[in-house]
């Protein structure tokens, strides 16, 4: 795993007396696991650590369908609530992080795959949460500790909740902003941080990364112009997995990038985002990420379906087209780890070139019922 190295703490930037032993009476802020009638223990002792067994892919996308559909409830919930002037209720905020951050234990692939392929009308709130189930991953990967991991997705779950206050017609509009239309989207972190300080009691962390998730390393962002280690780790973390779920996603102005295509671009945004924090990234989702369309040195085109622990260029891939026969051919999953011989990857392919439609499908099935 990647350390972090010479990043800085979570809180640089932030005013000590803001940081997070503010929270230090939350069960995460100790370490713990949410507390349940089955693994209570005496006053005063440590609960026991609680290990998460591996499953296959196919087992928790079942679990992680689930969860998408109980997530999309949760959001609507808390949204609905603050757009009425009710406070957001971070134990139900806590409870969702923590089931999406077991989801990623028992399979790192799933959930965050399934995420990304919500649809237009639901982008902005599932948005959310899947910047929460990346920020999970990609703090995981950095080693921080599982309190931080836990505040890392709390961050992601609320970091755009200053959109809230941005007109929906505004912010689905399917043609290209106007200056004062996106001097007006750009008051959302603003806006959020306002909402959070009011009135949802939450870590300062948290409360930074709405503020600060679109700023870039090179001082070119919003809304302070933050440059370098001015920005906390945990905006740097944000800012990486805000663009990358968004360009994968379709939405009424934007149609989904390919995922592999996503990476491949945004490595090339030199002066967008921390180095060590997009290296991380990329180890969280790998090289090419599930879904991503490629093409075999045998001239067999598949989409990834699963990565392999450790093998950043050798993925898991179900064939189905042949370039050769110029034909579909009977779906096989191809594991190019274990023919480094005669399989890899030569080119990620967009779907468009070949007339491809749903390609998504051969990895996790029908979700139209989402």
């Amino acid at each position: 795993m990647l350390k972090l190295k010479e990043l800085s703490d979570p809180c640089q930037g932030i005013p000590k007396g803001e940081r997070c032993d503010s929270c230090s009476e939350s069960p995460y802020w100790q370490g713990q696991q949410r507390p349940t009638p089955e693994s209570s223990t005496a006053a005063g002792e440590a609960p026991e650590p609680c290990h998460i067994a591996p499953v296959t892919l196919e087992e928790e996308l079942a679990t992680a369908k689930k969860l998408y559909v109980q997530s999309r409830s949760a959001m609507l919930e808390m949204f609905s609530h603050a757009r009425m002037g009710r406070a957001i209720t971070v134990d139900k905020a806590d409870t969702l992080v923590d089931d999406i951050r077991q989801s990623i234990a028992r399979h790192p692939n799933a959930f965050i795959s399934l995420v990304r392929l919500k649809n237009a009308n639901e982008y902005t709130y599932m948005h959310c949460v899947a910047v929460c189930a990346l920020m999970i991953a990609v703090a995981q990967q950095l080693e921080l500790s599982p309190e931080l991991v836990h505040q890392a997705g709390l961050a992601g779950l609320l970091h755009d909740v200053g959109k809230l206050a941005v007109s929906a017609t505004l912010l689905n509009k399917p043609g290209k902003l106007t200056a004062d239309e996106f001097a007006i989207i750009r008051q959302h972190p603003e806006l959020g941080a306002q909402l959070l300080r009011t009135s949802v009691p939450v870590c300062e962390l948290v409360l930074d990364v709405c503020l600060h998730h679109h700023e870039k390393v090179d001082g070119s962002g919003y809304p302070d112009q933050l440059a370098g280690e001015q920005i906390s780790l945990f905006a740097r973390i944000a800012a990486v997995c805000d663009v990358y779920d968004a360009v994968t996603s379709d939405r009424p102005y934007n149609e989904a990038w390919d995922p592999a295509i996503a990476l491949q671009k945004m490595s090339e945004w030199k002066h967008h985002f921390d180095t060590v924090v997009f290296q991380a990234f990329v180890k969280s989702v790998g090289i090419y990420p599930v879904g991503s369309l490629v093409r075999l040195g045998s001239g067999l085109i598949g989409v990834v379906t699963e990565q392999v622990p450790g093998l950043l260029l050798a993925p898991k891939v179900k064939v189905f087209f042949s370039t050769h026969l110029n034909a579909y051919i009977t779906p096989t999953i191809i594991n190019i780890s274990e023919h480094p011989q005669t399989e890899k990857i030569v080119e990620r392919v967009l779907a468009k070139q070949y007339g491809f439609i749903n390609t998504q499908a051969l990895w996790h099935g029908d979700c139209a019922k989402l």
